[in-house]
């Protein structure tokens, strides 16, 4: 999952360093992914001279790679929901509910 995040850093910022910063990994870390990623799909997502940009593959596959994203984003969510807390941990409705109610 860390490398489809680390390719749509890269394409929104087109820079390997901004993009590691922004995910907080090393440049090389990210290169890496990347490069992984590309042997995965199979070819080149990105031009990386003159300056990076989307190869026509890195066009095609970034819509399905930001769906992904996304449902893995909604699938954190939803986990989140119904994992049950621990016994120590209130949330601040809890506790705001449970102080309008009198106690016996």
């Amino acid at each position: 999952m860390q490398q489809v995040h680390y390719f749509l850093a890269l394409c929104e910022e087109l820079n390997f360093t901004r993009a590691g910063r922004r995910c907080g990994v090393s440049q090389p870390t990210l290169t890496n992914a990347i490069i992984a990623l590309e042997q995965e799909l199979g070819g080149a997502l990105f031009d990386r001279k003159p300056t990076i940009a989307l190869t026509r593959l890195g066009r095609v596959v970034r819509p399905y790679l930001d769906e992904i994203a996304r449902n893995a984003d909604h699938a954190r969510e939803v986990a989140r929901s119904l994992t049950p807390r621990p016994d120590g941990y209130r949330s601040t409705r809890q506790a705001a509910d449970n102080s309008e109610r009198p106690s016996n």
